[in-house]
């Protein structure tokens, strides 16, 4: 029969349904290791049904999206799918932390040209575990294939988070002043912001091979770059609960801008971030974008975290209490700076 006469399929187009019904039923089986008492109906319908936890009185519903970046080309050049699941969660719930909510729902999009189901299922075991970590039940999402819009083996990804906050217990920043403390909890490395930069300088121009451990390195370059975003949900929401009302008045997700483009999103117009150099341990990985792509400091500031991933302001009486909670805790957290009278804004003084 002549090829232009055959009968034409959804699967001859590069839709793989049967693909499709395969990882659903797999990722029914993970979305059932996230499960929270208070999910109705979840994965398999066309939306997900949840009651509200009955402990919240007058309750807000907090929301965020966010996805992974060009991390994901490490993952495709490594062929190791199973971490960049937690980047996506953790990129989503840090942020509804950082208003004091509680994550209680996750969504996930990922859209890929065809779908490998084995790929598939690696990076959503990846998304059930920082669900897992962060207490929220995976309840759906959204898998699409897209014939001819990726490159073969590539996808990406975008997640979708929903949390729930006391109305009188929401940290918004508007009670910071003028000598509240700065407390950082560290980073793993570069989490999931400044990896345009990062390959540019480490695959590009030095040309490192990602299967090797750079000199001095614990573990090759690969491992490094692929090490997940750290989740603060259950290490800041146990500060919270064994801290008075007050004690924390604002918190900062450091991602994408570093410091100087997150901490003064949640200051007042009077008031002025002043951070300490040398005050946190840097991870190798910064040392060594910086040096082999010569970045200067100011460049590494607004790309990078360079080893702090979230900022707790705490009012100033409280301070030693918050640090010795968080010591006790093993969290490496560490007092870098306060908060100065001056227009909104970060600046670094020299230790």
């Amino acid at each position: 029969m002549n090829a232009a006469l055959r009968p034409m399929t959804y699967a001859a187009a590069g839709v793989d349904i049967a693909a499709g019904d395969r990882l659903v039923q797999r990722i029914g089986r993970l979305a059932r290791t996230t499960r929270r008492p208070e999910i109705v109906g979840g994965i398999g319908g066309f939306a997900a049904l949840t009651a509200l936890p009955r402990r919240y009185r007058n309750p807000l519903l907090v929301t965020a999206t966010d996805g992974v970046g060009t991390k994901l080309r490490i993952a495709f050049a490594t062929g190791r799918h199973d971490s960049v699941g937690i980047d996506l969660v953790a990129m989503c719930v840090n942020d509804l932390l950082t208003i004091g909510a509680e994550p209680l729902l996750f969504l996930d999009y990922l859209g890929t040209g065809k779908l490998d189901v084995a790929q598939a299922t690696a990076v959503v075991r990846g998304i059930a575990r920082g669900c897992r970590q962060a207490g929220a039940a995976l309840v759906g999402g959204e898998t699409a294939e897209l014939p001819s819009f990726y490159s073969q083996g590539e996808y990406d990804l975008a997640g979708f988070a929903v949390g729930v906050v006391e109305r009188r217990r929401v940290i918004d920043g508007r009670t910071i002043r003028p000598g509240d403390a700065l407390i950082a909890l560290p980073s793993t490395g570069l989490h999931s912001n400044g990896f345009a930069l990062a390959r540019r300088v480490l695959l590009d121009r030095a040309r490192l091979p990602l299967g090797r451990k750079p000199a001095g390195w614990r573990t090759t370059l690969g491992t490094e770059l692929l090490r997940p975003t750290r989740i603060y949900v259950r290490t800041v929401r146990d500060l919270l609960a064994h801290m008075p009302p007050g004690a924390i008045r604002g918190m900062a997700h450091i991602t994408g801008g570093g410091l100087p483009g997150n901490v003064p999103r949640i200051l007042p117009p009077t008031c002025h971030a002043v951070v300490e150099r040398g005050s946190w341990k840097t991870p190798l990985i910064f040392d060594t974008i910086a040096r082999l792509g010569r970045v200067s400091r100011k460049e590494m500031d607004r790309t990078f975290n360079n080893g702090v991933g979230y900022v707790l302001v705490v009012a100033s009486r409280h301070r030693e209490r918050v640090l010795a909670h968080l010591r006790r805790h093993r969290t490496g957290a560490r007092a870098i700076g306060t908060i100065e009278r001056g227009s909104r804004g970060l600046s670094f003084t020299q230790p």
